[in-house]
């Protein structure tokens, strides 16, 4: 059965945002390739279709290879001659003006203007692609986009609607001791829930078993505690997903990361899993080994 390959041309004016795109692209589960040489689109193809687990490609093709304005239509339309090919071409335009005011931001030197004025590359560029905006299939014009928006007309219009969910929420515990995560979002403190350390028949375990976890869940505070925490990711996943975050880590902390962080946290993926992919995560849990309290 042949392989049915998604895969998008992101090309257009240098400074239009072809960089933003392709890091939205990554984030909707495409694999990606950037400066990609039109004389090596053939051959990437072939070993395209002996990865069966690759089926949405994103390929950024712009001056930067010199031979891209000789050879460019003809491979797109060579692209899209194989019937097991859905091939869309972006291409970003932005005005003379805007592209300017971005160069002058970053003080890069255009590809086509090296050591000339950049409105002379800019006017250069524009000629040579004129036949490439012609073949797209979708021009975005970003010079009153923000990354964000051009992010969000991205997703707007390659978003799938299988199963493959671009959203996710990451959920670990961790020990106070140890630090704190430097990739968490939200971080909330558990310490103040009665500690399952003093126990001596706990001590050694882990929230992941059923004494702790049920010690923890119905010590004093702890169900209008997860309750509250319980709501108030409810109130603002959304609010994160419409931000445009590909994900939101929540770290759930207490003093060693072995039982009440543990607790909490099993039970928030659990919870969360009904609306939202879930990845959970225990980094200090393993500590309890060397016989290091919570």
């Amino acid at each position: 059965m042949a392989v049915n390959n998604q895969f998008v041309i992101i090309t257009g004016m240098s400074g239009a945002g072809k960089t933003v795109a392709m890091q939205s692209f990554e984030d909707l589960g495409y694999f990606c390739v950037d400066n990609m040489p039109p004389t090596l689109l053939p051959k990437f193809k072939e070993l395209i279709h002996m990865e069966r687990d690759i089926n949405k490609i994103a390929l950024v093709m712009d001056l930067r290879s010199q031979v891209f304005y000789d050879e460019v239509i003809d491979m797109f339309s060579d692209l899209r001659k194989n019937d097991d090919n859905n091939v869309d071409i972006i291409f970003l335009d932005s005005s003379d003006q805007k592209l300017v005011s971005r160069y002058k931001e970053t003080r890069r030197a255009h590809p086509l203007a090296r050591n000339g004025r950049v409105i002379d590359g800019i006017k250069k560029e524009r000629e040579l692609l004129e036949n490439v905006k012609k073949a797209a299939d979708m021009v975005v014009d970003t010079t009153n986009m923000a990354p964000r928006r051009l992010r969000e007309e991205v997703f707007h219009n390659f978003e799938s609607t299988d199963e493959t969910h671009t959203f996710h929420v990451e959920v670990m515990s961790f020990g106070f001791k140890y630090g704190l995560p430097l990739d968490a979002d939200i971080v909330m403190d558990v310490r103040f829930l009665p500690n399952p350390y003093y126990d001596a028949k706990m001590r050694y375990k882990t929230g992941l078993d059923k004494p702790v976890r049920d010690y923890v869940m119905n010590s004093e505070g702890a169900k209008e505690f997860y309750e509250k925490l319980l709501d108030m990711m409810k109130f603002t996943l959304p609010g994160y997903q419409n931000e445009g975050k590909a994900s939101l880590t929540v770290a759930i902390g207490c003093t060693g990361g072995q039982h009440r962080s543990v607790a909490i946290a099993q039970q928030l993926a659990k919870d969360l899993k009904d609306k939202y992919p879930v990845n959970i995560t225990h980094r200090d849990i393993d500590r309890h080994k060397t016989k290091e309290g919570n």
